[in-house]
């Protein structure tokens, strides 16, 4: 191996030659530069270990090595569970110059030598290794090198990397020494530093985990909660954007039903389809899932990666493999640094702490309800048992009292009255004792399963899958009626964009809210001619959203294509 340095054994012999009061000046000033060098690198063991925030101590460490052995570039690469570089910590280049860079090393050249063999390195020519790969374009140049690994307890947390050497020197035996030991100080730092970072997260988590199950158990609205949960997670992850995907009755799809961070809006609601998202991969297999980049990711073709530049992220199951009760994904922006193996394991736990407290809500509500329904079916039997029984016997009573007013009909048409009154009075009884009595609701399926039917049946004409987004209550705020009507706009919209406007995508939101029922579908196509609002079809549009008391509009996209906009109030009286 090519160490590229002089030792300084060969300065000393240099010298031995040199006048006896030079040769003590000499040495005099080797002795203070030694105990000189000793007292920075005390200092900077004392730097090093005066924080106890990760984030910091990686960066002071860096920043310690570059003053010891006096060099320009410094950078620590933190290695991840498969051996590859899932951190890199630098010092002396600015922002500007990373970005133009581009990614961060990935273990490649002389940097995964280190890796491979976690021992001192020092070379008066990077390029002239054997292992040298070269700079990726818009790097600056760097000549001299000086490696050494960093050690937690028996476990090589990372590798500290010097370049350029201040002077034009090279790194000579004692820059390693002192390198080296530095390392073995960051070693303990560092452990330190994830000791305590472990507990503030063993911490949050018992406190977010207790709060939950309290929310969860007092009787919380279930979309509140996941709301606080979702919240919750992005908290303890330190990330940009979480999101939690449900399934959607009747279908092998996935809904986001629940997001919290940056574009939350741009994907709450979206649908996920049941082969080309990485959510409904989890949600079948149950199995976590981790990306190091999800938006450039070839298993995940839909989703929040299609609509947001995502960047490293994981993807949990929500409950345990036998019963999934949803996919919840931690990602952070594109170019942001991976989640480290403790955060993944944070949020895993936390996970299968809310899945656990989400089933245990829901006994408690079914039991809620049971008790309902059987209080239902009680009083639906009182009434028919004493209510109904008599008010017919009085019915019947009055009806034999009206054959003996035949000679007075002012008082038998009086009686027959309230003949006429207790027979719909016992009509009104029954349908309600048929309403207690109807525990279930219709066998059909819920407007989100038919929505996602519809729109998975457009891709056989389209030629692709149209994107979906849906929102609110759409299955119990929407009457049946009001959903009929919209299905048929939107499968007339879809037809529209196959046959007419030749799109190549397509994006349809459908929601309910503040008593409003909205649609819209737009696409990329090649829009519609001013003589085009005369079709029949849009015509049938315009009068379905009419009678419901609404309104429709056909108007341009942005670049291209055409945006229809269908709205209705969900107030049956419009």
């Amino acid at each position: 191996m090519d160490r590229g340095s002089h030792d300084p054994q060969d300065q000393s012999a240099s010298t031995s030659s040199a006048p006896p009061l030079l040769l003590e000046e000499l040495q005099v000033q080797r002795v203070r530069g030694t105990q000189n060098r000793v007292h920075t690198l005390l200092d900077a063991v004392l730097t090093i270990g005066s924080d106890l925030d990760l984030g910091v101590v990686l960066h002071r460490i860096v920043e310690s090595a570059v003053q010891l052995v006096d060099c320009r570039y410094g950078a620590l690469g933190v290695l991840g569970e498969e051996g590859g570089i899932k951190q890199f910590v630098t010092v002396g280049v600015d922002d500007e110059v990373i970005a133009r860079i581009g990614h961060y090393p990935r273990g490649e050249g002389i940097l995964g030598l280190l890796i491979r063999e976690p021992r001192a390195l020092r070379l008066a020519d990077l390029s002239e290794h054997q292992a040298s790969v070269g700079f990726p374009p818009g790097h600056p140049p760097m000549t001299t090198f000086l490696g050494t690994p960093v050690q937690v307890r028996d476990r090589v947390f990372g590798n500290l990397y010097l370049t350029e050497k201040y002077g034009g020197k090279q790194f000579d035996a004692e820059d390693e020494a002192v390198l080296r030991a530095l390392g073995a100080a960051a070693g303990v730092a560092i452990d330190n530093a994830r000791l305590y970072d472990d507990a503030r997260r063993r911490e949050r988590w018992l406190t977010a985990s207790s709060e939950l199950t309290r929310t969860l158990l007092s009787g919380a609205d279930p979309a509140e909660a996941l709301a606080s949960f979702t919240a919750t997670v992005r908290e303890l992850a330190d990330a940009d954007l979480v999101t939690l995907a449900v399934p959607v009755t009747g279908t092998g799809n996935l809904v986001i039903e629940v997001a919290d961070g940056v574009g939350a809006e741009q994907v709450r609601g979206l649908a996920l389809p049941d082969s080309t998202s990485l959510a409904v991969k989890v949600f079948g297999s149950g199995e976590t899932i981790v990306s190091d980049s999800l938006s450039q990711d070839p298993r995940a073709e839909s989703g929040s990666a299609a609509v947001l530049d995502l960047g490293p992220a994981f993807l949990i199951p929500l409950g345990t493999h036998e019963h999934v009760r949803g996919v919840l994904q931690v990602a952070n922006r594109q170019g942001s640094p991976a989640f480290p193996d403790a955060t993944v394991d944070m949020i895993a736990g936390f996970a299968d702490h809310a899945a656990l407290a989400l089933e245990i809500a829901e006994h408690r509500r079914d039991a809620e309800q049971l008790l309902i329904l059987n209080d239902r079916d009680r009083i639906a039997r009182d009434l028919h048992d004493l209510a109904i029984q008599r008010l017919f016997a009085s019915g019947l009573s009055l009806q034999s009292v009206l054959n003996r007013l035949a000679d007075r009909p002012d008082v038998a048409e009086r009686v027959q009255r309230v003949v006429d009154d207790l027979d719909d009075t016992i009509k009104v009884v029954r349908s309600t004792i048929y309403a207690l009595r109807e525990h279930d609701r219709s066998d059909a399926a819920g407007l989100r399963a038919r929505l996602v039917a519809e729109v998975g049946q457009a891709a056989q004409t389209l030629g692709f899958t149209p994107s979906l987004r849906m929102s609110g209550l759409l299955d119990t705020d929407v009457p049946d009626d009001h959903a009929n009507h919209l299905l048929a706009v939107l499968r007339e919209a879809l037809s529209n964009a196959a046959r007419h406007a030749h799109a190549t995508a397509v994006e349809v939101t459908a929601e309910a809210a503040d008593g409003v029922l909205r649609l819209r579908v737009a696409d990329n196509g090649r829009g519609f001619g001013p003589s085009v609002t005369r079709r029949s079809g849009l015509a049938n549009i315009r009068t379905r959203a009419e009678e419901l008391g609404g309104a429709f509009a056909l108007t341009p996209h942005q670049h291209t294509g055409t945006i229809l906009e269908w709205t209705v109030p969900l107030d049956a009286d419009g």
